[in-house]
């Protein structure tokens, strides 16, 4: 997010931007983009479109990854455009003039004069003129790198031309899979503040929460850190951690249940991803301390496993192996250890562990680049400057139709996540600072002050 100091003297105004990265770290990024394309071409990048939410509201603006990473602008309405003039790459922003009535009632724009002033950009323009200016820029250009689908007038420019249009974004997404000193400091930040928030909720717990209520704990601490979700808060106690994805956050944590709680915050674009499951009245019972155990010995395997050179697939066969030892040990999955992993990874212990170890993170929580379970891109590589998240999890439904584990094991929910840096050494945790040792859980669950 930006942040602005305006001085205002009548419809003029100067928008000191704080960009967070310097002008010439997006200088690099473009220039690198660049020299991957044809000289011949010509590069548009619109922004997201402002979504409806009802009738005449919208939903919060978040401005286009892809925008983010090339050029920083994250207000509504702009497009980035780029092409050869000759020896030289031209870029430009294009974006809404400033309109004094119209800010009245929206919100001030940054305008066409400071656009220039203040972002990593040769030229800036009216977006009014965006038709006429792209036809004339796109005549006797090879080929134009485009993203369809976000912004319609360029959409039908784009189409209604006899020029081919080519997909940019694998370029751009193999750019965005290793971080830079600057991004990692940012992700840094961002996986503290999602921490504090959870140390936050662990405190303020009691039997009885409304999910509801942790959630607003968790989020009202990304607010007030001057941050913001990255993605729907999952709080699910009881049964409601055996779904994945469970975000209706409107049930009560009852006495005896473990919460689930899957929440990270996004700061200046950069997503946390962290997940911690504890019991809601600060002890966890022998049944779930054995599930959490074997979860916690997974996860730190996998963490271990992080390492520049290494398949993508070592991370998961870590916390695989791991897990489905443990399932056959306490006897919830009774056949040899080779069944329950499986040639592939596929064994018993699918049943229970039906996700991925984890995914890239960065500008999008569930980052590009590959990697993501079911995703149908390579898996990459493990490369010092990767952020990836490791987060195995054991789920016992009492719900679900033909489940034969332990009786005392029905209703269970365990994930644990962290976020991770690749190095050339050991891995680094970013999200280091939250608790998930049992004794630490214990002791700060249900502890307010």
């Amino acid at each position: 997010m930006r942040r602005e100091r305006t001085i205002s003297h009548g419809m003029l105004s100067v928008f000191m931007s704080n960009l967070p990265f310097d002008l010439q770290e997006y200088k690099e990024r473009q220039i690198k983009f660049l020299s991957q394309i044809p000289d011949e071409a010509i590069f548009i990048l619109p922004t997201n479109s402002v979504m409806i939410r009802s009738n005449d509201t919208s939903y919060p603006f978040r401005a286009s990854s892809y925008m983010l990473y090339l050029c920083g602008w994250d207000s509504p309405h702009g497009v980035f455009v780029a092409y050869k003039e000759g020896e030289s790459w031209v870029t430009s922003l294009f974006v809404q003039p400033r309109d004094e009535k119209a800010e009245i009632w929206e919100g001030r724009r940054i305008g066409i004069e400071e656009a220039i002033s203040n972002w990593p950009i040769d030229k800036s323009h009216s977006l009014d003129d965006i038709a006429s200016t792209l036809k004339m820029l796109i005549e006797d250009r090879s080929s134009i790198y485009y993203l369809h689908g976000t912004n319609s007038i360029v959409d039908e420019v784009a189409s209604s031309s006899d020029v081919p249009i080519v997909d940019p974004s694998p370029i751009m997404d193999k750019m965005r899979v290793l971080k830079s000193p600057a991004e990692i400091r940012i992700m840094q930040n961002s996986a503290e503040i999602a921490s504090r928030a959870h140390i936050e909720a662990m405190k303020q717990a009691f039997p009885g929460i409304g999910e509801w209520q942790l959630q607003a704990i968790l989020e009202g601490c990304f607010t007030r850190e001057n941050s913001q979700y990255a993605y729907q808060s999952i709080v699910g106690g009881g049964e409601n951690a055996t779904i994945l994805h469970y975000n209706s956050n409107n049930s009560n944590v009852q006495e005896g249940d473990l919460v689930l709680i899957d929440a990270g915050c996004e700061v200046d674009g950069y997503a946390s991803d962290i997940t911690r499951t504890w019991p809601v009245n600060g002890e966890f019972s022998p049944s779930q301390r054995s599930i959490y155990e074997l979860v916690l010995s997974a996860q730190k395997a996998g963490i271990n496993a992080c390492r520049a050179g290494s398949p993508w697939k070592s991370m998961h066969r870590a916390t695989s192996e791991i897990i489905a030892t443990g399932l056959v040990d306490l006897g919830i999955i009774d056949c040899s250890i080779g069944d329950a992993i499986g040639k592939e990874m596929d064994g018993e212990y699918r049943k229970y562990f039906m996700h991925g170890t984890g995914h890239l993170l960065g500008l999008d929580v569930h980052d590009v680049g590959g990697g993501r379970q079911g995703d149908s891109a390579p898996d990459p590589e493990l490369q010092p400057g990767m952020v990836v998240t490791i987060e195995p999890g054991l789920y016992f439904g009492s719900w679900w139709e033909n489940i034969t584990v332990p009786k005392e094991f029905l209703g269970i929910g365990v994930r644990i996540e962290d976020d991770v840096l690749i190095t050339n050494s050991d891995p680094v945790i970013l999200s280091s600072s939250c608790p998930k040792e049992i004794d630490e859980l214990e002791e700060l669950v249900g502890k307010l002050g």
